[in-house]
């Protein structure tokens, strides 16, 4: 019993602890395969400012590569013109309210003669001439109303111009966005419709892609594509629109994608190139593993799995990437538990352990 007693103590001895590794289970999910297709950053809003009155300038306020808010001046043209106008119009319209009042108290005093000599009527006191001539007064006295009356509205439509010209005479800018171009300077003179400024809002970029047309069937409006910049930057972008013009020469039509980006540390420009990995085909079910359960021995493709608490070494035949695993088309399947952290100290057989381990299994690595 001692003799058997002591051989149990050497063998446990001579047998090395199971290794501490980290697993991941063989898994089969849904797969799309891709092509990628080059696109570039376009801006939605983007364009010239241009001047919606006329004038010389007086300052202007920012400088190429200034980044402006919606809303804020750009420039300001000479108003003094544009403010006399206003006054103008103003005082126009007080001329034509005292005529309005003068005409109709002229109106409530031929009323007024009118009544009293209406009640002459069959009287020695009575004129008809005198009656004629209170009658001609008064319609006199309605008309003059019904002139001043569309003089105001026409002097109050002039001064709404006015003041809208007034307002103009400050070039406000319509979206936020960074000033590519100027063309004015203080001094010069612009007229309606003179551009100002150019102006591009880079914080609201699309992307556009010339999209051939066989692979348009794996997108739709809505769909979700990975889109990767020269620096390796990924983010996902959304398809917003597909443009039904195709160009018969390259049988390609323009997609419009909206891309999750934080613009602030993106530093996006426009006509930078992007590329989109678009959908080759319909989604398929596939069989992965994790690239780091992957040793590379040349062109041979490795794998460590675990059975029965030994880690057991297999090669494997791997297909394209699907995010951080590959596609495995042969050497393993769906639940097999490899080693991923770890592998590359194993040795084939040796025993291995790690969290959430079968009770079984422990006991095979513990036992040998």
């Amino acid at each position: 019993m001692a003799l058997l007693w002591l051989s149990a103590i050497t063998v446990a001895l001579a047998q090395p602890p199971a290794t501490p590794v980290g697993v991941d289970t063989v898994s089969r999910e849904p797969m799309n395969q891709t092509v990628p297709v080059i696109g570039r950053f376009v801006a939605r809003q983007s364009g010239v400012v241009a001047a919606r009155a006329e004038g010389p300038v007086e300052t202007v306020a920012v400088r190429v590569g200034d980044r402006v808010g919606a809303g804020e001046n750009l420039a300001v043209l000479n108003q003094d013109r544009l403010r006399a106008r206003f006054q103008q119009a103003e005082a126009e319209i007080k001329e034509y309210q005292a005529r309005l009042a003068t005409a109709q108290a002229n109106q409530t005093f031929a009323r007024q003669e009118l009544d009293r000599l209406e009640q002459l009527r069959g009287s020695a006191a009575f004129a008809q001439s005198a009656f004629d001539q209170r009658v001609q007064e008064l319609n006199t006295a309605r008309a003059a109303i019904l002139q001043a009356e569309a003089q105001i509205a026409r002097a109050e439509v002039s001064l709404e111009l006015a003041a809208i010209e007034l307002n103009d005479g400050t070039v406000l800018a319509p979206f936020p966005g960074v000033v590519t171009e100027r063309y004015i300077n203080e001094g010069g003179w612009v007229a309606v419709g003179d551009p100002v400024v150019r102006l591009l809002n880079d914080r609201d970029l699309e992307i556009e892609a010339d999209v051939p047309t066989e692979r348009l069937t794996g997108l739709r409006e809505g769909a979700e594509v990975l889109a990767l910049m020269d620096n390796e930057a990924e983010f996902r972008a959304t398809v917003r629109a597909i443009i039904p013009d195709e160009n018969p020469a390259s049988r390609t039509r323009p997609v419009r994608f909206v891309p999750t980006v934080d613009w602030t540390d993106a530093r996006a420009a426009t006509n930078q190139p992007v590329t989109l990995l678009i959908p080759a085909g319909a989604e398929a079910e596939v069989v992965t593993v994790d690239k780091d359960a992957v040793l590379r021995r040349g062109e041979q493709a490795l794998v460590y799995v675990v059975e029965e608490g030994a880690a057991q070494i297999r090669p494997v035949q791997l297909g394209e990437a699907v995010g951080s695993r590959f596609q495995v088309l042969d050497g393993l399947a769906p639940g097999d538990v490899v080693v991923v952290r770890g592998n590359e100290r194993l040795r084939p057989g040796q025993q291995v352990s790690y969290p959430g381990q079968p009770e079984n299994a422990q006991a095979s690595a513990t036992q040998g």
